[in-house]
């Protein structure tokens, strides 16, 4: 009996012991609107649960369109820009986060040199941030300084031309900046000019060169808008706003070049409306893909083979108006989207064939248009 009792009691010794799991994972979420109404907020998001609770707002940053945390969560640099897409130049802002949970403490703001600045990427390093310029069709480098704060600019380049499309691509209209997983080279996905722009970085000091293959082009008209890396390096996806599809690029590391592998529609065969595509993420296991339609207002869901090639497998209601913007949890589970005009936050859970379903209410806030999880 007295043995018995013993390895009762190191059991529970051993499970007390055991590092404990995380339940709950702090979401980033920003409200695109001016003044008192602009802001970033922070959610516990329940990884057992799927519920999201509110647990401290940040005011006082106007049109936060996009942002971006660094590697070590320490810091997030955001947007700021209290007329969008106006005629002045806007701001990225650093933040520290600092104090109770979800709570961001400003260090400084830097000019972005241009117009309705729309993405935020940070490098792995977390010694330089990158800036996208949709309106005026822009990039820019900043260096980041050991308190956190942002240099002044430090690379800047006007992206020139035009495409097919006389209503969207009379001009240069950079939609999204993304530094590759290797840490050498930053892509520029222009809707404007059909192009994805190739740059290197060096990451010590944010210097941007042009890569020795300064573009790729995408389909006539594609309006290509945001780009995710899949997890193995290899592969690059591109969502095309205007001709609402996804094209997939083999990456190639060595020399940072872009091969077009395919190009396959967001939407069902029989949709006639008017949509455009906005976001897409992948799960970390690398096994699916999911991209938003704005007007049909729906996720489509594809899985990966192992050649990187892309298969539908559905489509599913955002459960609100225009989605954004999605993010998807560390083990892979949920799927969260910002349906920004629609004014909330929906959540899905993702299964084991990469099919989502809905679960719960969606969470209202203000026209939320970027959403982020630390880990």
């Amino acid at each position: 009996m007295m043995n018995i009792l013993c390895w009762i009691t190191l059991g529970i010794a051993l499970l007390s012991a055991a590092p404990a799991v995380a339940e709950h994972a702090t979401l980033f979420a920003s409200s695109f609107a001016p003044g008192d109404q602009g802001a970033i907020e922070a959610f516990a998001f329940d990884t057992k649960t799927g519920e999201l609770t509110s647990v401290h707002r940040n005011g006082d940053i106007a049109n936060p369109f996009f942002f971006a945390v660094s590697p070590d969560q320490k810091f997030l640099y955001s947007i700021h820009a209290p007329t969008f897409g106006g005629k002045e130049p806007e701001q990225i802002a650093a933040y520290q986060l600092k104090g109770k949970p979800g709570q961001l403490d400003l260090l400084n703001r830097q000019t972005t040199r241009g117009t309705a600045s729309c993405y935020v990427d940070v490098d792995a390093t977390g010694k330089s941030v990158l800036v996208a310029n949709y309106s005026s069709g822009s990039v820019i480098s900043y260096s980041v300084q050991a308190d956190g704060s942002l240099s002044p600019p430090v690379s800047f380049v006007q992206h020139q031309g035009s495409s097919v499309n006389p209503a969207r691509q009379k001009e240069p209209h950079a939609h999204c900046f993304v530094i590759s997983p290797d840490n050498q080279f930053a892509y520029a996905a222009d809707l404007g000019i059909d192009q994805i722009i190739s740059y290197s970085l060096n990451p010590a000091n944010a210097q941007l060169t042009a890569n020795a293959q300064p573009f790729v082009r995408t389909p006539p008209g594609a309006g290509p808008r945001h780009l995710v890396f899949h997890p193995n390096g290899k592969w690059i996806y591109v969502i095309n706003e205007l001709l609402n599809s996804v094209t997939r690029f083999e990456y190639q590391s060595e020399t940072g070049m872009l091969i077009e592998k395919q190009t396959i529609t967001t939407l069902p065969k029989d949709y006639t409306g008017t949509t455009h595509t906005a976001d897409l993420k992948i799960t970390p296991n690398g096994k699916f893909l999911y991209g938003t339609n704005r007007g049909h207002d729906s996720v489509a869901a594809y899985r990966i083979a192992d050649d990187g090639e892309l298969t539908l497998i559905e489509i599913e209601p955002s459960l609100g108006k225009g989605p954004q913007n999605l993010v998807i949890t560390a083990e892979g589970k949920w799927l969260l989207c910002a349906n920004m005009p629609g004014n909330n936050i929906s959540v899905f859970r993702i299964g084991d064939d990469g099919a989502i379903t809905p679960h719960g209410t969606p969470t209202e806030i203000v026209m939320p248009s970027c959403l982020r999880l630390l880990k």
